[in-house]
């Protein structure tokens, strides 16, 4: 081959005239090449000669490979990413930005964290890459990095040392209902003291539910000063909209901004309907979605109670709503959707491993047995309790995936193939194209459109995490948005 007749040395200063193998055993790790080379010796005169040339087949493992079968405690270099949030929803779309923009490549481990991902790499530089790739896609501060001495040689003066880099992710998440305190308020402008967090990326995007006001906050200014969070998606009633009427400014049109049209709804809560008068009038920003006998996830100020120093800094002239809507909600049509698969899925990292526990059982005998069976127990109760968890932060995320195009615009979506068509619902097949139809349906369920899809990559261990058919960054631009 041509390959192997580059490796003779001294062969570009002679002409090759012809090459060929010579046959040797099958399974022989010995190969024999017969090679004829010309050459201009005396007075133009042409010398031509053969040669039998013998090469050994050695089997070398690719990079790759070495990676994989590698001890983990071979890494170099460690990243610590770490959120504290009670969900995982942040790290799902963080991991399907690392995929879509390679971030990944250099990776050996990625393991699981109750708070987070830990990512390990062969050396300094490709964490330290890492780490910037985080910057520009989340509200990240780093911390204090650390060091540990792995081994030195007292001869060559020559030391190894493992590294650890923490970041640390922005509490908000998109969707949670944050009070600024008095300094953070009149500092921008007046704004709040109660906003949602309609957006995440490397900056933070605020908005007044009952202005349509928003701010902008970079990672520097809010770490500076922290935003208190005092409601999260968890906290979510279901509201029932039985009146609901757009607000208007000059010349009669509606006040909107962006996506949002600000309203005045009244609702009661779902699980209060039809028992008591429990009517609240409302100003919401989601006059666009919403009409009546539609259903809304909200906060119910109300009746909740906490206990913070941002809401504690107004004192008694704070006049917080009763109740903040959120977002509406396809609930009750989602369950009657369950056993319908979804056409598309997600890649996952190939390389994620588990969280490390440190519950150890200690002891010999027959107490050493008892223990390690308790610890087993326990062992396996938390994973189960944290595998349902996971589970649904998946489904949520992959619901804010339909009901969001720009947030799907940033991250990539394949098309389901053949084999995992059935998903989570279990069924065969192939899910075919004028099955899944959103205008047929009629159910106003946000659904991902086939044109959005990629081909599904098979062979790129994409994960089959759709499913079932209800429930549950940036294109073009570079990886500097993301929603959590």
């Amino acid at each position: 081959t041509k390959e192997s007749v580059k490796r003779l040395k001294g062969l570009n200063k002679v002409k090759l005239v012809d090459a060929g193998f010579i046959w040797t055993e099958p399974h022989s790790k010995q190969l024999k090449v017969k090679v004829t080379v010309q050459d201009e010796v005396l007075n133009g005169a042409i010398l031509q000669q053969s040669c039998v040339v013998d090469y050994t087949v050695v089997y070398n493992m690719c990079g790759e490979c070495i990676r994989a079968n590698a001890n983990p405690d071979q890494w170099v270099a460690s990243v610590q990413v770490r959120q504290k949030v009670s969900h995982k929803r942040t790290f799902l779309f963080l991991e399907q930005l690392i995929l879509k923009h390679g971030a990944d490549k250099h990776t050996i481990n990625v393991k699981d964290n109750a708070d987070g991902l830990d990512f390990f790499f062969k050396s300094k530089s490709h964490a330290l890459s890492f780490v910037d790739f985080l910057t520009q896609v989340a509200p990240v501060k780093q911390g204090k990095d650390s060091k540990e001495l792995v081994s030195h040689d007292e001869h060559t003066s020559n030391y190894r040392y493992k590294f650890t880099f923490y970041c640390e992710i922005a509490h908000p998440c998109k969707d949670d209902l944050v009070v600024f305190d008095r300094r953070q308020s009149r500092a921008l402008g007046g704004f709040g003291p109660l906003a949602l967090v309609t957006r995440v990326s490397n900056n933070l995007l605020f908005t007044d539910p009952s202005s349509l006001r928003q701010v902008w906050l970079d990672a520097t200014q809010y770490w500076r000063s922290p935003i208190a969070v005092i409601q999260d998606s968890k906290q979510l009633v279901e509201y029932l909209v039985l009146d609901i009427e757009c607000v208007r400014g000059d010349y009669g049109r509606p006040i909107a901004n962006g996506p949002y049209v600000l309203a005045d709804a009244e609702v009661v809560k779902v699980s209060e309907f039809g028992h008591t008068d429990g009517t609240m009038h409302v100003r919401t920003l989601l006059g666009s979605v919403l009409k009546p006998g539609d259903t809304a996830l909200g906060y119910d100020l109300q009746s909740a109670n906490y206990n913070t120093a941002e809401v504690d800094s107004y004192g008694g002239s704070i006049d917080l709503p009763d109740v903040v809507l959120v977002r509406k909600s396809y609930a009750e049509k989602r369950r009657r959707r369950k056993n319908r698969a979804r056409p598309w899925q997600l890649k996952q990292l190939g390389n994620k491993g588990q969280m490390d526990t440190d519950e150890d059982a200690h002891g010999d005998g027959a107490e050493g047995a008892k223990n390690k069976s308790k610890s087993s127990r326990r062992q396996g109760a938390a994973e189960a309790a944290m595998e349902e968890q996971r589970q649904r932060d998946m489904e949520r995320f992959m619901e804010e995936l339909e009901e969001d195009p720009e947030l799907r615009s940033r991250i990539n979506l394949y098309r389901r193939s053949e084999g995992h068509a059935g998903g989570a619902s279990g069924a065969g097949g192939a899910v075919d194209d004028d099955d899944y139809d959103d205008e047929s349906d009629g159910d106003g369920v946000p659904e991902v459109p086939l044109e959005e899809l990629l081909d599904s990559l098979t062979a790129l261990n994409v994960s089959d995490a759709s499913g079932g058919g209800g429930g549950p960054a940036p294109s073009g631009a570079g990886p500097g948005d993301m929603d959590m």
